[in-house]
């Protein structure tokens, strides 16, 4: 293919363009995989006890078709455009006039933002798109493990694995030793944190999702990046806890999910992992 085409096909502006594509259909992911979680745990539940329940209609990503959580009504293509839909409605159901939530066009800008940014930090070049997808799979698991306190095997597991075999092939600058190294190390390092808390307080401070998603930002970022990214999502998320403890009077007993924490420093590492590494590994 021509270069100046995939130079022009991959640009920043371009890439924005279907983060905002992406943005959208990652509402639809953060919205139904917990439903699909939970009903999938119904259905198990029920078959290991021998019991009937009555089933909920099955929920894909595809099926059935959007809907106002408030009148019911079926969202027409033309109000489901990113960004432009909310702003043309003002907010609202077109049909009932119920408030849409702004964090629906927040998270198409977020993405696109994130694509725009992953696109100048590593030029027009298809792998490229491998680092979109690695941005938006984190944008989904941040909002999943903030109104769920869960982070879905489903996405970690697959995460994971991408950045093995992206390594693996080449397509990014990570090597297949330091991939599996940074997998492993970033498993065993929070496996590690859990199992000493519950030691020392004899309770469970995180849950096992926190291990995998920081197991899959070293299968992509290689176990150097390991430290850095912990050392931001921790710093961050003590912070944000503190804070929420002296101004909201949060309840210390409430957990807060770390997972978005640790994508941040994931986000974080992606485009300044050099030179965070180089502050605690001078000649890395």
């Amino acid at each position: 293919m021509d270069t100046q085409l995939v130079g022009a096909l991959l640009s920043p502006v371009v890439l924005a363009l279907l983060g905002l594509l992406i943005g959208s259909f990652l509402n639809v992911v953060i919205h139904r995989m917990p439903l699909m979680m939970e009903r999938d745990w119904r259905v198990e539940s029920a078959e290991l006890l021998g019991v009937k329940i009555d089933e909920t209609p099955e929920i894909t990503l595809s099926t059935p078709r959007s809907r106002c959580p408030s009148c019911g009504h079926s969202i027409r293509w033309f109000e489901n455009i990113p960004v432009v839909s909310y702003l043309v409605l003002r907010g609202k159901c077109s049909a009932c006039k119920a408030p849409i939530s702004l964090r629906y066009p927040a998270i198409e800008v977020l993405t696109a933002v994130l694509f725009a940014a992953v696109g100048m930090h590593f030029g027009a070049q298809p792998t490229v798109l491998l680092w979109c997808g690695f941005a938006a799979a984190l944008v989904a698991l941040t909002f999943i493990d903030l109104d769920t306190t869960f982070l879905p095997d489903d996405l970690t597991l697959p995460l994971m694995w991408a950045g093995i075999v992206s390594a693996t092939l080449g397509w990014i600058p990570v090597t297949l030793a330091a991939s599996v190294g940074g997998a492993v190390a970033g498993y065993l390092s929070l496996w590690f944190v859990f199992h000493a808390y519950r030691l020392i307080r004899g309770k469970e401070g995180m849950g096992a999702g926190d291990f995998k998603l920081l197991a899959a930002l070293g299968a992509w970022m290689g176990w150097q990046a390991i430290p850095s990214i912990i050392l931001l999502s921790s710093a961050v998320g003590a912070a944000v806890g503190i804070a929420l403890i002296v101004f909201r009077q949060h309840d210390r007993e409430v957990p807060i999910p770390f997972g978005p924490y640790l994508a941040g420093g994931g986000i974080a590492a992606l485009f300044f992992g050099e030179q965070l590494s180089r502050l605690w590994m001078p000649r890395v």
